[in-house]
């Protein structure tokens, strides 16, 4: 069977821009493109390839030229030989992956170089003392449970159905070496407020730090600080983020030692303000920069028919976010995958709203406490880690590691406005804890504690997902009301659908004209009556279709919008306070 495909095309290189847009280097290599593969029984390295991978597809996925599926209790096995382009002896060798799904260990040279586990996140690898001038072999090793372990992992499984998709295994982000001085930056945070901004920046080894913050191309103002330490930014005249006007600064850094200068990167932030804070009635709303403000928002789920969870190029990336703000919201929120940093990227400079999900993990908890309990408003204390799937310590202490891993990859993120840590009980545990683990890592960012349901009475959100019965507003506990999932009105549209026959849906409509009438219908009756309840949070379900859901504004190849454009933009107009 011919599978659904999108327009973008693929070079030899995939995803050949540089992949950390906040702490850019002028000189780096991508690793990117064809590479050879085998899948094993056993963890012993194979002694043929069986093959062809595009880096960085799965495996599992069209674009990668393999099409097939790791199972729990393979090895999956990459091979490539590299130069280093302008090799220097005297600099170290950074070698860095986006994310590999799920362990992977690496190996330079035959030598085991390093490793990691988690399958979102970024990692990197000094590999200095493994490389040589000449031409260098670099194998990596992955396994991934999926669905049979309690790992992380989002909505795959191994066989998918309804709204549980394609399994990703192995490398699935971009990978990519740089050389740099032994004295280099390693970090940059920036704390914003209104007026000013804390600057951090890190270093492999002492060492002064100058700094210059532009707008546009022209410096505005220029610091000297010590590496390690700070550096507070005022602004007399700030401009602020938002996304009607996402202006974001510029900075660049020069590292210096003994007066030369051994490292220079860019970076940008913007001034901006999340809170969730009760109004002059005692109302509470989301406040972007002190004052209230209507997220209006998708569910955007990152997956791709051709490529799964890696785009197929980053005009892709962006034109779903283009499409989304086109249609007048202003919110995405990134359902249970955490996405390559120049996603977040394209969000900032755009100017689009971000909810960041921690991708779920453990066994599905079962319908009568993920569904039927929920529905008829019975939330159950998720204290009790048996009845959750979650009786492993092992895997709760790991679950807990990579929500770290991931806050601290993405915090930086000018879009990211609210961390949400467990959606709808699955794998969810101490789900209040978590919030103060979150409000401890980041106190400048409301969390959605337990999106949808099972409530522990935690968070900044009270969070409701209604697809079913009528949308009604909680009893006041001073949280905000948060509509985050909603909708997931579906049509099969011929030509552009995963799967016909098994396609999914909650509420299935012939046409674009009763899908418009299905859609404004619940907006003017159920949605825009809630902003005198107030409602400040609306996430319809959802940006494209996903395999076989097929309840998507747009088709799953990103070809047709199934519903009237006009309408949406109509109705988005309304939902402001």
């Amino acid at each position: 069977m011919k599978r659904l495909s999108t327009s973008f095309p693929v070079g030899d290189t995939p995803l050949d821009e540089y992949p950390r847009p906040q702490m850019v280097r002028a000189q780096w290599q991508n690793l990117n493109g064809l590479w050879q593969y085998a899948v094993t029984e056993s963890p012993e390295q194979p002694a043929v390839w069986q093959g062809g991978i595009r880096v960085p597809f799965a495996p599992e996925s069209a674009l990668s030229g393999v099409e097939k599926p790791v199972l729990p209790g393979q090895t999956l096995w990459y091979f490539r030989t590299f130069s280093i382009n302008g090799y220097d002896a005297a600099k170290r060798t950074l070698l860095h992956f986006g994310a590999v799904d799920y362990a992977c260990t690496v190996f330079v040279n035959g030598r085991e170089a390093g490793g990691h586990t988690g399958g979102y996140c970024p990692f990197t690898l000094d590999i200095t003392s493994f490389v040589r001038a000449a031409e260098n072999e670099l194998t990596v090793a992955v396994t991934d449970d999926t669905d049979k372990g309690d790992a992380p992992r989002g909505k795959q499984v191994l066989h998918p159905k309804g709204i549980w998709y394609t399994a990703v295994t192995g490398i699935w982000q971009t990978v990519w070496l740089e050389q740099v001085d032994s004295a280099h930056f390693t970090s940059v945070h920036f704390i914003p407020s209104l007026d000013s901004v804390e600057v951090f920046v890190q270093a492999s080894e002492s060492g002064s730090v100058c700094m210059e913050v532009l707008e546009a191309d022209s410096c505005i103002t220029a610091h000297t600080f010590t590496a390690g330490g700070s550096q507070t930014v005022s602004f007399e005249a700030p401009r602020l983020w938002t996304p009607e006007q996402p202006f974001l600064y510029r900075v660049r850094l020069s590292l210096l030692r003994a007066g030369r200068e051994t490292d220079r990167v860019e970076s940008y932030f913007g001034l901006r303000t999340f809170a969730v804070q009760p109004d002059e009635n005692g109302t509470p709303y989301f406040l972007l920069n002190g004052r209230p403000y209507f997220q209006k928002g998708l569910l955007d789920q990152g997956y791709w028919p051709d490529g799964l969870y890696t785009a197929p190029s980053d005009e892709a990336l962006r034109r779903d976010i283009e499409q989304a703000k086109a249609l007048g919201f202003n919110m995405l929120r990134k359902h249970i995958k955490v996405e390559p940093a120049r996603w977040y990227y394209h969000c900032d400079t755009m100017g689009m709203l971000v909810w960041q999900d921690m991708p779920s993990g453990a066994a599905y908890p079962g319908d009568l406490l993920a569904v039927a309990l929920p529905n008829i408003g019975v939330q159950v204390s998720d204290k009790k880690h048996k009845r959750f799937k979650r009786e492993n310590t092992a895997a709760r202490l790991q679950f807990t590691k990579e929500l770290k891993e991931m806050v601290e990859a993405l915090t930086d993120a000018v879009c990211i406005c609210t961390w949400v840590p467990f959606n709808e009980g699955w794998g969810q545990f101490d789900a209040a804890a978590a919030t103060a683990l979150l409000w401890t890592l980041d106190p400048t960012r409301p969390v959605d504690h337990a999106s949808g349901w099972h409530d522990q009475g935690a968070g900044d959100y009270k969070s409701i997902h209604k697809y079913i019965f009528k949308v009604r507003p909680p009893h006041p506990d001073g949280r905000a009301f948060a509509l985050t999932e909603y909708g997931g009105y579906s049509q099969v549209l011929d030509g552009h659908v995963w799967d016909k026959e098994n396609s999914f849906g909650y509420r299935m409509y012939p046409d674009k004209a009763a899908l418009t009438a299905a859609y404004r219908k619940l907006h003017e009756e159920q949605i825009l009556p809630l902003l005198k309840k107030g409602l400040c949070v609306s996430i319809y379900t959802q940006l494209t279709d996903v395999e076989l859901e097929v309840n998507g504004l747009f088709t799953y190849d990103r070809a047709v919008c199934k519903l009237d454009e006009a309408v949406v933009k109509e109705i988005n107009q309304k939902l402001v306070l």
